[in-house]
C-alpha cells in the first residue's frame, strides 16, 4: 500500500523546581544534568522528487497528503524516466498546516541542518536502475550513490544520483526519511530510529 507514515508533533516543557531541605538549607535541582536530545518526528505533506537529467528538462514528481491523517486521500504521482540516462534527484519536503513565508514550511530545510540526525533510505524494483546495482538500501544492504553528506561526513540523501536501465513499466521506487538522533552512523540502518517518511511511488522507465 502507498503510505506516508506520519506523526503529530508534541512540544514537551520540563521544568525543575528546587526543593527546600532542612529549613531552606539544602536545596536539590536537576539543572546540573543535560538535557535530552529531542526526538519530535517532522510532520510532512508534501513530497516533491525532481529527476533532472544532464542537459535535459526536469521530471517533477509529487505525493501530497494535505491533512495527514484527516478523510483527504493521498494523491501520489508517477514516475516516468527515460532509459540508460543519468539523473540527479533532489528531495523536497513541505509541512502544508504552516504558510509558505514560515520557517516550519520546509522541511527540507529542518533535516538539512539536522543532517547528523537524519538520513533518506531508498529502495526500487530490481532493474529499475543500472546504477545504483541491486535494489536499495531499505532492509538491505544495497548502495545508493548519496551526493550530499552531514557535519560528519555521513550520507544525508536530499540528492542522490542514478542512471535508468532498460525500459520497463509497473515498477515501484520507495524512500524513507529516518530520524536518528545519536543513532546515525557509518553503521546505521533503515531499521534505525524512527520513520518522519515512507512512501512509496510507481515508476517506469520509457
Amino acid at each position: 500500500m502507498l503510505h506516508i507514515k506520519l506523526f503529530t508533533m508534541k512540544s514537551q516543557l520540563k521544568i525543575f523546581l528546587g526543593v527546600a531541605l532542612l529549613s531552606g538549607v539544602a536545596l536539590l535541582s536537576g539543572c546540573d544534568k543535560d538535557p535530552e536530545p529531542e526526538n519530535i518526528p517532522e510532520e510532512i505533506t508534501k513530497v516533491v522528487l525532481t529527476f533532472t537529467p544532464a542537459g535535459g528538462a526536469p521530471v517533477v514528481v509529487e505525493a501530497v497528503d494535505p491533512d495527514l491523517d484527516g478523510p483527504q486521500s493521498i494523491v501520489i504521482g508517477s514516475i516516468a524516466l527515460v532509459a540508460n540516462t543519468n539523473y540527479t534527484l533532489t528531495i523536497e519536503m513541505f509541512n502544508g498546516f504552516y504558510a509558505p513565508t514560515d520557517p516550519e514550511y520546509k522541511v527540507t530545510e529542518e533535516v538539512e541542518e539536522e543532517g547528523a540526525e537524519h538520513q533518506l533510505f531508498f529502495s526500487w524494483s530490481d532493474g529499475v536502475f543500472s546504477n545504483p546495482a541491486g535494489t536499495g538500501n531499505i532492509g538491505a544492504t544495497g548502495t545508493v550513490n548519496y551526493t550530499d553528506s552531514d557535519e560528519n561526513g555521513l550520507p544525508v540523501g536530499l540528492a542522490t544520483t542514478w542512471t535508468t536501465g532498460a525500459a520497463t513499466t509497473g515498477k515501484s521506487f520507495r524512500i524513507m526519511l529516518k530520524h536518528q538522533p545519536q543513532i546515525k552512523s557509518s553503521t546505521s540502518t533503515s531499521s534505525d530510529g524512527e520513520s518522519d517518511l515512507d512512501i512509496t511511488f510507481p515508476i517506469g522507465i520509457n
